[in-house]
């Protein structure tokens, strides 16, 4: 079995009944194939990334390796792993620069624990963690450039957002804090640690300036997809109506603690599937 199809079959595995997978699932079995590579290896080098009980300079080099693979991919050379997006990389176009920005957010949480960052390092975090995923998933959805990395711009970072915002918990339980210092500090939270800033009530306030942010961008990539740009836009379509109806749920029970982590029920998904998905 070649990379590819193991990593497709992985995928499948792993991802069925996910948000991500029913978005895919709307997409030809070409590009949803394109699309599970590209989850892959995102899904690898994020896994190295969150290996909380492996050495920094360890987690370091594992990401370093990967570089080196898509750098030889792009040079013609043995690309390693990165053999999985041997056929899909000239097939769609994918940027090398695209793959190699993934590795560099993955670096940020690797150099060091990310605690309340300035809101420039924070989008600098989601331009390369979701948005340049979003970049190599325009072009697997046949997108023009300018509406394309338009897309990915705004959709990438609306996603990011409302992870972030769903699992201040997850996060503050292996040291990190993705909530930016500029809201913290306008709520009056004066403290970068992540288990005191969770604990503060004031939390929801920050929260809730973070999440407007997440709203803007949901509505930026909605105009850009009511323009009809061309291309396949059933799945960005649904994955934005998935995620800003989890920021929705989110909202309506607030971040004071304690919390209860939003997710969207099977019945629930299958609804906006139907919705989004097959309607538009």
């Amino acid at each position: 079995m070649s990379a590819a199809a193991e990593a497709i079959a992985s995928v499948q595995a792993k991802a069925a009944g996910s948000s991500f997978y029913a978005g895919m699932r709307v997409l030809p079995k070409a590009e949803r194939e394109a699309m599970f590579i590209v989850y892959a290896f995102c899904r690898a080098v994020d896994d190295i990334a969150d290996d909380m009980e492996g050495p920094r300079d360890e987690r370091a080099q594992a990401l370093a390796g990967w570089r080196t693979d898509i750098e030889a991919l792009y040079a013609g050379e043995d690309p390693g792993r990165a053999a999985l997006a041997a056929e899909i990389v000239p097939r769609y176009g994918l940027i090398k620069d695209d793959f190699l920005a993934v590795i560099d957010g993955m670096q940020m949480d690797v150099n060091q624990d990310i605690r309340a960052p300035d809101m420039r390092t924070l989008d600098l975090y989601c331009d390369r963690v979701a948005s340049a995923v979003g970049r190599l998933s325009v072009r697997v959805f046949g997108m023009d450039e300018h509406p394309g990395i338009e897309l990915a711009r705004h959709l990438g970072r609306a996603l990011q957002l409302t992870n972030i915002l769903r699992d201040i918990d997850e996060d503050a339980g292996i040291g990190r804090l993705y909530l930016p210092r500029e809201l913290l500090r306008s709520a009056g939270i004066e403290t970068d640690v992540p288990a005191a800033v969770i604990a503060d009530p004031r939390v929801d306030a920050a929260c809730r300036e973070l999440a407007e942010l997440a709203h803007q961008h949901y509505a930026a990539a909605d105009r850009v997809m009511a323009a009809r740009p061309r291309g396949r836009l059933a799945a960005p379509r649904l994955m934005g109506a998935v995620y800003s109806r989890i920021l929705r749920k989110t909202e309506a029970v607030g971040w004071a603690p304690p919390r209860v982590r939003s997710k969207l029920g099977k019945g629930e998904l299958l609804w906006v599937v139907l919705r989004r998905g097959l309607f538009g």
